[in-house]
């Protein structure tokens, strides 16, 4: 595993569930940073999900960049407003809500009657955008400068597809990423079916992104197509979902652990171990991201993959 350079990790490590079940933090271990600690001497790979659902900021990067061994690394979910998704105004930076006249308070507070309910990376003015941007390059910073930053993942909304507008929409995303590792997942099987699949991997070839390997239900609809192949010979990722196709469009008010809800056993893991090796040969390193995030499932596939894989995990708790 060390020759062929392949780590493994899961989506997250401080997610409610994971810590509700108190099968994987060692009792004592209640604060962020004792949690964080505990999780890099077992994994050597996480995927930060919060950087999702709200701007990541420089502070928390500069405290994680203390708090984990010199070879960790993190990989950054890029936030819900750059890969389409609908985004409440709640979670922008609040003098940046202000200006759009999105923020919150009382009646005949600023902008209230002008509150929208969410908004969509095309209702940004330009210079807005811009200063987005900027900010969160401004956060992922501290981890870049101690070598600590891997790629920034891109889920692109289901509703993006292989479309020209769309596509569009991932080469902005992809030129305000240079000089940074981006990974790109796809979530419209427009992007990866028959007929688009080649065109698709193309595109990302000739803009040095990574192709994200999913393993997701194989019997739904609204999932891409599991394409094992590489785009970017520095980097190969897979990521994996769980296999509940019960779960898997569980409703409103379903959180990420409810739609995540498996535990792959070991005869899975061995078949998805011999592709990870093929595609590990044919690229620098690769990442393998557990999101099957509920209760301690994730870490326990992960440390599981990783001895497969021929690595030597600290525990098998």
């Amino acid at each position: 595993m060390a020759e062929m350079n392949i780590q493994c990790g899961t989506a997250g490590w401080a997610d409610k569930s994971l810590i509700a079940c108190k099968r994987f933090y060692p009792r004592g271990c209640s604060s962020a940073e004792a949690r964080l600690r505990f999780y890099a001497s077992q994994l050597p790979l996480v995927e930060v999900d919060s950087a999702y659902y709200a701007m990541p900021s420089a502070s928390n990067a500069q405290l994680w960049a203390e708090r984990t061994p010199a070879d960790f690394t993190f990989n950054f979910k890029a936030f819900r407003l750059f890969t389409g998704h609908q985004t409440s105004p709640d979670v922008l930076p609040p003098d940046m809500a202000m200006a759009l006249g999105a923020a919150s308070g009382a009646s005949g507070a600023p902008g209230a009657s002008t509150r929208k309910k969410n908004l969509y990376y095309r209702d940004l003015p330009l210079d807005m955008r811009d200063e987005l941007w900027r900010r969160y390059y401004e956060a992922l910073e501290p981890l870049r400068q101690v070598g600590k930053l891997g790629a920034v993942l891109f889920q692109f909304a289901p509703w993006i597809t292989s479309a020209p507008d769309d596509l569009a929409h991932v080469d902005e995303c992809a030129a305000r990423m240079a000089g940074y590792t981006m990974a790109a997942e796809f979530r419209n099987q427009s992007w990866l079916d028959e007929r688009h699949a080649a065109s698709t991997l193309a595109f990302l070839r000739e803009r040095n992104l990574v192709h994200v390997i999913v393993d997701a239900p194989p019997d739904v609809t609204n999932r891409v197509h599991t394409v094992w192949d590489v785009t970017n010979p520095q980097l190969a990722m897979v990521r994996l979902h769980g296999r509940n196709t019960r779960s898997w469009n569980p409703g409103a008010g379903a959180t990420a652990a409810d739609r995540f809800n498996y535990d792959y056993n070991d005869a899975e893991l061995e078949e998805l171990a011999a592709s990870i090796r093929t595609i590990a040969s044919r690229a620098a390193r690769t990442h393998v991201i557990f999101n099957n995030c509920f209760e301690d499932q994730g870490q326990r596939n992960a440390l599981t993959m990783t001895r497969l894989l021929g690595g030597t995990p600290t525990t098998l708790f």
